[in-house]
């Protein structure tokens, strides 16, 4: 029974190959989930999950949280030029009309990996890899892993700088910073992780973002401490849903399985738990159906928070009229 069920996930892993290598399957299209292979192939949950597995270690397709698997677009391998009768020669980029190692082409390529493998995948060896350079390069721009997180951080926010000129009101100026901030953790889902609120790095970039949270809010009523506290209040809360995302992520990609799919196959140990009627008001809602929507979750908690600030802000504002 084995030996049939990898014959057949071979055959549909094969068909899934021919799609994407004849271009059926664009790069950047998504890939049929383990539930539709289910459905079309007519096979199990799992033997659907060895599918993707299979194309993800093949480097064919990636996961992307809250997308889908998606085909990875095609890269054409580094080669080394060897000279004859002599050592390797420089990889691409050291001495041969490659543009010039520099720090901000390495961090561009750390999060290019990060964003598409995990941060974990952005090891100084892979990125110098990918830059068609040898490792030891990199440490004349970078002193270690730490130290090219930062830049990695440092240049996704600086991407992405704050308009010049704030809103009028409050409540307008701290949804603009928090959408983008959430924005940039949806595009990048390793960076809420790698963020502290603990123990926060010294991103320079990210100064503006502390900046204009602390003084909107000061400058509508609260006092310095209290703003800064309302602050890392918001910024946590965007964050611990963000952090998510890279587990989502991780997760799916162990597993083969979206989460989606992870929920149905948990549907049925939750509904035996479920019909013992302890918990009637659950049950109603297994009943009805949930939909986890992150932004939903994201927006809600936002607005929810903003609304506690309000009367603060309201009446610290109305105070300074007097």
């Amino acid at each position: 029974m084995e030996g049939r069920t990898e014959t057949r996930s071979g055959r549909i892993v094969a068909e899934m190959r021919r799609r994407i290598e004849t271009g059926e399957l664009a790069p950047g299209e998504r890939v049929p989930s383990t539930r539709e292979i289910t459905r079309q192939w007519g096979v199990a949950m799992a033997t659907a999950s060895k599918v993707l597995a299979e194309l993800r270690r093949e480097g064919l397709v990636r996961a992307v949280p809250g997308v889908g698997t998606l085909v990875e677009p095609r890269r054409t391998p580094a080669r080394k030029a060897v000279r004859p009768g002599g050592p390797p020669a420089a990889p691409p980029g050291e001495g041969q009309g490659q543009p010039a190692l520099t720090l901000a082409r390495i961090a561009t390529a750390a999060v290019a990996v990060a964003d598409a493998e995990g941060l974990a995948a952005a090891s100084m060896r892979r990125v110098a890899a990918e830059l068609g350079v040898s490792a030891m390069s990199l440490y004349r721009h970078v002193s270690d892993k730490d130290d090219l997180l930062l830049r990695m951080m440092d240049a996704v926010l600086a991407g992405h700088p704050l308009p010049a000129t704030p809103p009028p009101g409050w409540r307008e100026a701290i949804e603009l910073a928090a959408r983008q901030l959430w924005g940039l953790f949806r595009r990048h889902p390793w960076l809420a992780p790698a963020l502290s609120v603990t123990r926060p790095q010294v991103i320079a970039s990210a100064l503006p973002y502390s900046e204009w949270m602390l003084a909107t809010l000061h400058a509508h009523g609260l006092d310095l401490e209290t703003a800064f506290t309302a602050h890392l209040t918001l910024l946590n809360n965007i964050r611990g849903i963000a952090v998510n995302l890279e587990a989502e992520r991780e997760a799916e990609a162990h597993s083969g399985l979206d989460n989606e799919d992870w929920m149905d196959s948990q549907e049925p140990a939750l509904l035996s738990v479920l019909a013992s009627g302890r918990f009637p008001t659950l049950s109603r809602l297994a009943s009805a159906g949930y939909d986890l929507d992150v932004d939903a979750l994201f927006e809600f908690g936002l607005q929810r928070l903003l609304d506690g600030l309000a009367p603060l802000l309201d009446a610290g504002t109305a105070d300074s009229a007097d």
